[in-house]
């Protein structure tokens, strides 16, 4: 009787299968920041008299993060909401044009506006779970309809630049001043 030597090779997934569970960690934690902030902000138009705000859904279905009315007023706001630990944070044009389109479709609300809600939190990200301690800060940036809708990205000290063919140009986007009072806006 003759026995057949069967050999397998078994991938070497083992480092692989541990940077992907750490990925998904890493995107899982930026994700939650990003709900948190958000739900922060609903919380705080809807503990308001005449405001109400919603939570819109998810990236992938092409919505604004927040909704803001206060009929009483006429105002209308969509919000895109960015929270992290780096220096800066960035809002890609696309989402800064879906906020204007759906701004846009409620004419009948006197005061338009898309607004950018930006948050850096307490922690600066070093490196890989390497942080250091450094003030809260938010902004609250008023989009320039007469601008061409580009990239941007704010930086920690509140200044907006567009991203324009990998080089960054100076915007200047008013700070609105939010209804709510705020953990941490530096005067301009």
């Amino acid at each position: 009787m003759s026995h057949k030597t069967i050999t397998i090779s078994l991938p070497k997934s083992i480092p692989n299968r541990k940077n992907k569970k750490k990925n998904q960690k890493i995107a899982r934690t930026r994700r939650q920041r990003g709900y948190n902030w958000e739900d922060t902000l609903v919380k705080r138009f809807n503990a308001l008299q005449n405001w109400k705000a919603f939570r819109l859904g998810s990236p992938s279905i092409a919505l604004p993060d927040v909704l803001v009315v206060n009929t009483l007023k006429s105002i209308i706001f969509t919000i895109e909401a960015k929270s992290g630990t780096s220096t800066s944070l960035p809002v890609p044009a696309d989402q800064i044009e879906r906020c204007q389109k759906w701004i846009n479709t409620f004419d009948i609300y006197k005061e338009r506006k898309v607004v950018l809600a930006f948050k850096f939190l307490s922690k600066k990200r070093l490196g890989q779970g390497k942080y250091e301690s450094r003030e809260l800060r938010e902004f609250y940036k008023i989009w320039d309809n007469s601008l061409k809708v580009t990239d941007c990205v704010c930086t920690y000290d509140g200044t907006i630049f567009a991203k324009i063919n990998g080089k960054r140009e100076k915007m200047n986007l008013i700070e609105y001043p939010m209804p709510f009072k705020t953990k941490y806006t530096p005067s301009a």
